[in-house]
Parts: structure tokens; sequence; C-alpha cells
């Protein structure tokens, strides 16, 4: 079973039994040249056999435009793809063209162990690409691939409750935090309790980020070392718990143990009106939800320090420094960021295409609401957005810690103050090894 924690924390942003031609699932390792003499490229990354589909098809246009490569692909889980892949790397028989973990990039940018593709130009073409997306794929003033997808996260509202016990919706473009805890008392008042207004997960560190950006701070500072002062910290712990004595936010307990997908959210049942999301899981939400769901900016957005709201990436498409083969993993590379006909092959399994021409070419074939998650992204990257840096090496330990004091505070066993100080002294144990 996973927590609801959990659930808030991983729903939408990554990914069974078909049989894909030429992938299988779980990877060991690569030829450089097929049987029939073609230059032969491993191609790897995590999803499900769903996704693996998808990414064949648009695999098969490009081996059909370049009759001369063949893709041998292979594909794993989420949770065993970190380790397998290290494992690649340390035998000296690493993948052509991966999937790169975000958390991963600095490591394995460090050690020289992926292409820059600086070092390449003319090859892959970015002009398409936002400044916010270029800045996800550098380490310095080097560019080790391109964003596999774009998301980033977002404030559902389900308008079937608010009507039903006449609560206004507040301007997503405007609404400040204070905001969002009057419209969540407001729900849990009007429905008698049988709906709690919000549900925002503060263990959650994609929510705490944009949060310390709009304050000002950096999660990261660009040398790699913990950047959020205790006072912003304590607010935030504060912020949910002032939201729980007002009675928008539910009571301490009400998480319980729960699956991961969007038919077992709250927001689903029914029991809570609104709740953060990744872009991407717009469609999933509403399925399950009734179909009236609203997307609404996070927020703090208009009247903070600096807008806090990101794009993020799943991963990147990086290829390794080593491949035998660099010129035609970087055509491969060129081809599932910009060929339109490739995008539509791939949908949205990974995200919103990085490029935003691309975006709009296939914007009319998706789904109702993964039109408003593109639409949402193209109007986030016309924003001035925060860089955001790599995380440095142990940064998994502060989720962790989140992870761990947030519910201690939610019970009443550790202060917002006392649970700041923890994170910090974790962060820089954590980013100090």
């Amino acid at each position: 079973m996973i927590s609801r924690r959990d659930m808030l924390r991983t729903a939408g942003l990554t990914g069974l039994g078909l049989a894909v031609a030429a992938c299988g699932r779980g990877f060991g390792g690569g030829g450089s040249e097929a049987a029939s003499g073609k230059i032969q490229l491993n191609m790897v990354w995590w999803g499900d056999a769903f996704r693996a589909q998808k990414t064949q098809a648009a695999l098969d246009l490009f081996m059909k435009a370049n009759p001369g490569i063949t893709i041998k692909t292979e594909y794993q889980d989420s949770g065993p793809y970190k380790d397998k892949l290290a494992t690649r790397f340390a035998a000296g028989n690493p993948p052509d063209l991966m999937m790169m973990r975000m958390d991963s990039l600095r490591e394995y940018a460090d050690r020289k162990s992926l292409l820059n593709l600086n070092d390449h130009p003319g090859i892959v073409d970015t002009a398409n690409l936002s400044q916010a997306a270029v800045n996800l794929t550098k380490v310095g003033d080097a560019v080790y691939g391109i964003p596999s997808g774009l998301n980033a996260i977002g404030f559902i509202v389900n308008k079937t409750i608010t009507d039903q016990y006449g609560v206004t919706i507040p301007d997503g473009a405007t609404w400040t935090w204070q905001d969002l805890a009057k419209f969540a008392k407001e729900v849990t008042d009007k429905s008698g309790k049988k709906v709690y207004g919000t549900l925002v997960d503060p263990a959650t560190l994609a929510n705490l980020v944009v949060y310390v950006s709009q304050q000002g701070e950096d999660l990261f500072t660009a040398d790699g070392k913990f950047g959020v002062s205790e006072a912003t910290l304590t607010a935030w712990f504060q912020m949910f718990e002032d939201m729980r004595k007002e009675g928008g936010f539910p009571p301490a307990g009400f998480v319980e143990t729960t699956g991961s997908s969007p038919d077992q959210s709250y927001i689903a049942k029914g029991s809570v009106a609104s709740q953060i999301i990744p872009s991407n899981g717009l469609l999933g939400y509403n399925k399950v939800s009734g179909g009236n769901l609203v997307l609404l900016g996070i927020p703090g957005e208009a009247t903070a320090k600096r807008r806090g709201t990101n794009i993020g990436t799943p991963a990147l498409w990086s290829i390794a420094a080593s491949s035998k083969h660099p010129k035609e993993a970087l055509q491969l590379l060129n081809f599932l960021i910009n060929d339109v006909e490739a995008n539509k092959a791939m949908g949205t399994t990974r995200g919103v295409p990085a490029s935003t021409v691309v975006a709009d070419a296939i914007k009319p074939t998706m789904e109702k609401d993964d039109q408003v998650a593109t639409d949402y992204l193209i109007g986030l990257q016309k924003q001035t957005l925060v860089a955001v840096p790599p995380y440095p090496k142990g940064a998994s330990g502060i989720q962790d810690e989140l992870t761990a004091v947030a519910p201690e505070v939610e019970h009443g066993r550790l202060t917002p103050a006392e649970a700041a100080k923890k994170v910090i002294e974790a962060a820089t144990k954590a980013l100090s090894q």
C-alpha cells in the first residue's frame, strides 16, 4: 500500500502486458550493430508497456525515415531504474540514449558521463524551447539533454462542490495563500464539514519549492547548499496548521493509507474540494472527479516577491558521452523533440512537448483537459521564471526529512519551528556528504 502523502507527491509526474516490437522490460545492454549491418542504437527509459507502445510508434517513424539505423529499446519500472542505469554505466556499457532523472543529472554531469550538446552544434534544434525549458538541461554552461516532456504543478478545484455549496472560486491568476485559507474555510463551513476545503501536502518538495521561491529564497544555492531560512520553513508548516485549526484543512489523521491513482484520491471521493496536482494529471483527475474540475495557478504568484511556480520535467533525454554513435543518437534526439508526427504518436505520456511549436501543433489532437494543461504550460513559459539549478547530490535526504517531520507537526508532536530546525539540520548533513 502507498500512503496518501506518497500519492500527492508522485501522482501524474511519471509513469501491462502488451508486447512491443524490439522492446523489452528491464535492460542489461544493447549491441552497437544489428545483424543486418545497420547501426543499432540502444535506448532506455522508465515506464510501463503503454508508454513503450506509444514510444515505439514514434521510433518506427524515425527508422522508416532513417533506414540505416535500428533502435533496440528497453524499459524498466521507475523504482529500480536508477540503480539499473548506474550498473550499466559502471560496467562500461551505457545506453546511447536514455531518460536521465533530474535528481541524478548533476552526479552524471560531474563524472562527464553525458554528452554536452554544446559540443555538437547544429544537430539538435533547440530554437523552439523556452529559456525555462533549456535551464532544466544545464549544469553550469553545459547542456546535457532535452526535456522528455514538460510539467508543472497546478491547483484544481471541483466546481461541482463549490456550486453545490455556493462558494465562489477565487481568481487563479491573482489569489494568495490567505485567499486559499478563506476559500477552504468557507467550503468546510457551508458543507457542514461534509467536504473540507483543501488538501495540500506540506511534505511534498515540489510544493515547498514554489513557496520558498515566492519568499525570494532558493531551495539550493548555486554552490549546492541548502538555501531556505528557518523563518520560511516555519511559516510553511504554520500556514497549514492555521488552516487546520480554522477548519478549512482536514483534521489530523484524516489522511489514511490508500492507493496512488487519481480514482483513489480524496478529491475523487468528494471529501475535499481542492488540491495541488501535476498539470498533466488534469485529464485523469477530471475523469474520476465528475468532469468539472477547474485548473488554477498556485496561490501567491501575483503578490509574492517573485514568481515561484516553474516548469519541470520528469527527465531529460540524454546521450552517453561514450556512445559509439553520437551523431545518430543526436539525430534521434532531435527527431523526438522536433518532429510533429512523432509527438502525435507519443502523446502526452511524458508531459507536454518541450518545443512550444510542437506543443501547439499537436494540441488539437489532444483531449480537452490535456489542451487545458498544455495552455497552462505554454502560458507559464511566457512568464519570467526563476531558474532552478540541478539538485545536488544528497538532495533526496531533504524529501526524506520532510516526509518524517510533516506528520509530527500534524499530530502536535513537533511545532512548526521545531520541524523547520530538523529539516535544516538534515539538509545540511545530507548535502555535505
